[in-house]
């Protein structure tokens, strides 16, 4: 019998996506409004810059030429979100996977509604860790951000067994005598 998925689990799920999406776009805006690409702000002591970019590209800006492809793997990440919450049952999962859509969700937008054009739209990138241009570390958003954490968070889930149904992988210690060892050994 399939699991239903229960409303609190799908309150988390759409709350934390769309908490996600008004972070993204606030700073983007606040970033394109208030920054000069020619000029990077220094915080931190140099550890972090905000750093306006376009990014047409993924991180490091690989595949520039395939901006395309981009939000074709996001609606197919925010069409397996919508899959799985057919079952969910599970706030943990509920969050990561919140995380997740939030994410992908904040970046297809710069890539429907941004410079140059429906779906080949340029990303707002901003904050630049330990140098100004991106070469320690790609400069990326808040999205970006998000949705890595929101992958770590399903990993470790996956990791310690935890199901998006609420249950959890129970693990079996081998008894001795399945092990090959005797009793008298």
């Amino acid at each position: 019998m399939p699991v239903q998925p229960n409303r609190r689990s799908i309150a988390v799920l759409t709350g934390t996506g769309l908490l996600v999406v008004l972070i993204d776009v606030v700073t983007k805006y606040l970033a394109v409004a208030h920054l000069n690409p020619a000029a990077p702000v220094r915080l931190l002591g140099g550890a972090l810059y905000l750093s306006l970019t376009r990014n047409s590209g993924a991180a490091f800006s690989l595949g520039t030429h395939y901006t395309f492809v981009f939000p074709v793997v996001s609606l197919l990440v925010i069409g397996w979100i919508g899959w799985m919450a057919t079952q969910l049952r599970s706030v943990p999962w509920a969050v990561a996977l919140g995380l997740v859509l939030g994410g992908a969700l904040g970046n297809l937008g710069d890539r429907i509604f941004r410079a140059p054009g429906f779906m080949v739209g340029h990303v707002i990138d901003f904050i630049s860790v330990f140098s100004t241009d991106g070469h320690v570390f790609p400069i990326f958003n808040a999205a970006d951000s998000v949705l890595c954490c929101g992958v770590a968070l399903a990993i470790l889930l996956e990791l310690t067994g935890r199901r998006r149904d609420g249950t959890q992988v129970q693990t079996e210690r081998p008894a001795a005598s399945q092990t090959g060892k005797r009793d008298d050994d």
